[in-house]
Order: structure tokens, then C-alpha cells, then sequence
């Protein structure tokens, strides 16, 4: 079947409460960096993929409907190309917001990182230069917010802002909005935790 959602957002934009409201609505499991931390097998083929090896993406996203977060939105153009009918969702927030909670959360798991393969390591590719570096970063940032709103159209793609909620994303998907909260999860604080 393969994906039916694709998250091309940066982590620490929405991208664990996107995960959670996805598995709700029926979407899931969604793959998201905490089944690459979880999972030997998706982090012997992560690391493969980061160190240049050929992506086997049926294989990477086996049992899974969705992925948002790092590292797939990396590689967001192969798989927006590569999973034609699947919709596609930028979690979005402002540049300044997402570099602060960069920095209090992914930014100090890349300053203390001592494993030469974690995704931690490939910040500086990601991000196209030091990840600690404000402006590269917010550089970064924007750049991927820009490549995505001119490469994929409209009716494929939700930019779904940080706070919006349940509804703009189930009209987006063609669902029912649920009756309870939209999910929040992974502030910095339970991200540290």
C-alpha cells in the first residue's frame, strides 16, 4: 500500500502531535524519530541511507501509513516522487519559534552526541552547515519551507500551522474531526525527559 501521508516539517514543528493525531485518524503507524530510536533494524538502515546507500523505501516504511519528522523529511522530494498519491503535510511555525525550540532540544542532543552514525551527526548535512550556527539554521529552515510550497501543488499539499488544530487537517484528509483535543506532545520538556 505504502505511505498515504508524507511530513515534510523539521523536527520541532508539530511533528509528534502530527504523529499522534495521524495514527488517530486512522493513518498510522506513523514513522517519526522515535521508531528509528526504538528500532535496531531502522537505524542500521537510516544510517545506510545516510551514508549514501541506495533507499529501499518499501522496505523502510514496512506496516507504517504516514511519516513526519526527521529523518524521512529529509528526503521529502523522494518521497513525494516516489509515493505519488499520498498527501502531503508541512508542519509549519515561525522561523524564530523553531529555532528556539531547536535549540533547547535537538541543538543540545547535537552538542552532547557522541555516536559518530546518529542522525544527531548529520545535522550539518541536513541543515547545510554548522546546526549551531543561528542564521545557517533558520537558513535551513526557511529554504525547506520555500522548496516545498513551490514543489508540490496545492491540492496535494496542508500546511498545517503550529496550534491549528484538528480541523484544517481532517478536511484536508477527507475525515471526521474527532471529539477530544487535538493532541501536544514533545515540548522541551518531555522532549528531555
Amino acid at each position: 500500500m505504502g505511505l498515504q501521508v508524507i511530513g515534510t516539517g523539521f523536527g520541532r514543528t508539530g511533528t509528534e502531535s502530527m504523529r499522534l493525531a495521524l495514527n488517530r485518524l486512522g493513518f498510522g503507524p506513523t514513522h517519526h524519530m522515535h521508531e528509528v530510536n526504538a528500532d535496531p533494524k531502522q537505524k542500521a538502515m537510516w544510517r545506510a541511507l545516510m551514508k549514501g546507500a541506495k533507499p529501499d523505501w518499501d522496505l523502510i516504511f514496512n506496516g507504517y501509513g504516514a511519516c513526519v519528522d526527521w529523518p524521512s523529511a529529509h528526503w521529502w522530494r523522494d518521497l513525494v516522487a516516489y509515493y505519488p498519491e499520498a498527501k502531503v503535510i508541512l508542519t509549519h511555525r515561525s522561523a524564530e519559534s523553531w529555532w528556539k525550540s531547536f535549540e533547547r532540544t535537538i541543538l543540545q542532543v547535537y552538542r552532547t552526541a557522541r555516536d559518530p552514525d546518529s542522525f544527531a551527526a548529520f545535522l550539518p548535512t541536513v541543515l547545510g552547515g554548522d546546526p549551531a550556527d543561528r542564521d545557517t539554521a533558520i537558513a535551513a529552515y526557511r529554504r525547506n519551507v520555500e522548496d516545498v510550497l513551490s514543489a508540490v501543488p496545492n491540492g496535494r499539499l496542508l500546511v498545517h500551522e503550529l496550534g491549528s488544530g484538528w480541523e484544517p487537517l481532517c478536511d484536508f484528509l477527507g475525515v471526521g474531526v474527532p471529539d477530544e483535543p487535538y493532541p501536544v506532545s514533545n515540548n522541551a520538556e518531555q522532549f528531555h525527559s
